[in-house]
């Protein structure tokens, strides 16, 4: 037993903090109450307060759209590979934890026929047709009756990991679907179901939601609570039960999933120091340009250097010329700068760490298309290793084609001169210094 082994007391007792036992657990009440408590469970990484989480929706939304055009228009490549399709899933997968190895799937397979929607155009068309029709939607009974038909067509490949994507379209509708929150589900729930059914998707569906409803208060509306919880019992990140019986084999491998979770968390939290560096220096030269700034309206509370955001920028943000969904978005551009007293947006700002950056270009292309005037500038903020990256993106045929003029500032060029940008800065036109087009 690894109790045994001195060497391996300090992993034992961590995997004592994340087990729930038969004895702390008999009703699901607690175990909710244990998925929550845990700071480390995906709860608290991916599902609260989780800015990327939240800009994700639009993003993805905005990207199936694109699918569904690029297919009604015959432009869908007939590979996975840079297609809108690409864009969706790598968009999903920036979730990470929940949401990793999600394209996979997708991943155009030629030897197997699989998935049969890049070479088969009936297939394809019949994809299409599916997306279009679950993101307009106006009830859950419709998108189960998409997925009934779909499913009729026994399309090759194309089972229920598209309900990833309808999550995203849907949240309260449609519950995420992978290995790990089936397993969990199976234990959760003591049941059997299988991995690659529509029909066995639908079933845990219904049970997911029904358990959710009871317990609606200390979960949410959103179903990416409970499917979290399901991940974390599926992945053995949290255990349900005795664990008195587990052999050594596995205690090993729920250790290793263990230090491996600490690890990536330990990681997106430097990833987040290193982007609330980035949006502080935007802020202070923001300032010191004469402008009133703001970050995104959930990074408010966010401080950097003993600087609190929110005793930098401007108190309340601006009543915008556009409908209260575009608006909702725009106020999640990471930095906005706006002429002194007006609504009048002059710069904007995405800062792109580890994420999606054509999902920064979709934001302010958001904006571009919904209440530019012409006189604001925009740009992508970009650690030093993804110029290259940057530079694609913004080669885009859509992006090219568009009016949009977006620039990009490498992290390096920003941290090292935003003091002498703020000392000697007068205008605007400084930021040019340290920004480069495509």
């Amino acid at each position: 037993m690894l109790m045994n082994n001195p060497s391996k007391t300090k992993n034992y007792q961590s995997i004592e903090k994340y087990k729930t036992t038969v004895s702390s657990m008999n009703n699901f009440t607690q175990i909710i109450h244990q998925y929550k408590s845990d700071t480390e469970s995906v709860y608290n990484t991916w599902f609260v307060d989780n800015d990327q989480r939240l800009k994700a929706f639009r993003t993805i939304r905005r990207g199936v759209l694109q699918v569904i055009d690029d297919i009604k228009n015959k432009t869908f490549p007939n590979d996975f590979k840079e297609s809108s399709l690409e864009f969706v899933l790598s968009c999903i997968a920036e979730q990470k934890q929940v949401f990793a190895g999600v394209a996979h799937p997708f991943y155009w397979k030629p030897k197997l026929r699989i998935p049969d929607i890049y070479e088969n155009q009936d297939n394809k068309i019949a994809f299409g047709q599916f997306l279009e029709n679950c993101i307009n939607a106006k009830t859950e009974e419709q998108v189960i009756k998409e997925i009934v038909k779909l499913d009729a067509l026994k399309i090759k490949g194309l089972g229920p990991s598209v309900a990833s994507i309808l999550y995203f379209l849907h949240p309260t509708w449609c519950p995420p679907f992978n290995t790990a929150i089936l397993k969990g589900f199976n234990v959760l729930f003591k049941d059997k179901k299988k991995l690659g059914s529509w029909t066995e998707y639908l079933k845990v569906r219904e049970t997911l939601i029904e358990t959710n409803a009871k317990n609606k208060s200390q979960l949410s509306n959103d179903l990416g609570a409970i499917a979290g919880l399901c991940f974390e019992i599926g992945t053995q990140k949290m255990l349900i039960g005795n664990d008195e019986y587990l052999s050594e084999a596995e205690r090993i491998k729920l250790e290793k999933n263990i230090v491996k979770r600490q690890k990536q968390i330990q990681e997106e939290k430097k990833e987040e120091k290193l982007h609330d560096e980035m949006q502080y220096h935007l802020l202070k030269i923001g300032i010191s340009l004469g402008f009133d700034v703001t970050p995104a309206s959930n990074d408010k509370s966010k401080s950097f250097g003993g600087q609190s955001f929110s005793f930098i920028s401007m108190n309340t943000f601006p009543e915008l010329p556009c409908n209260k969904e575009t608006q909702t978005t725009i106020k999640l551009i990471d930095v906005l700068w706006f002429e002194k007293g007006t609504n009048n947006i002059i710069g904007a700002f995405e800062v792109e760490k580890s994420t999606s950056i054509y999902s920064g270009i979709l934001r302010l292309s958001d904006l571009y298309f919904s209440i530019s005037d012409g006189d604001e500038v925009f740009y992508i903020i970009i650690p030093n290793n993804r110029e290259k990256e940057v530079v694609h993106q913004l080669n885009r045929p859509v992006i090219k084609n568009s009016k949009i003029h977006i620039k990009y500032i490498l992290f390096s060029e920003l941290r090292t001169h935003c003091d002498a940008i703020c000392k000697f800065g007068t205008d605007l036109s400084i930021m040019a210094k340290i920004a480069k087009s495509v």
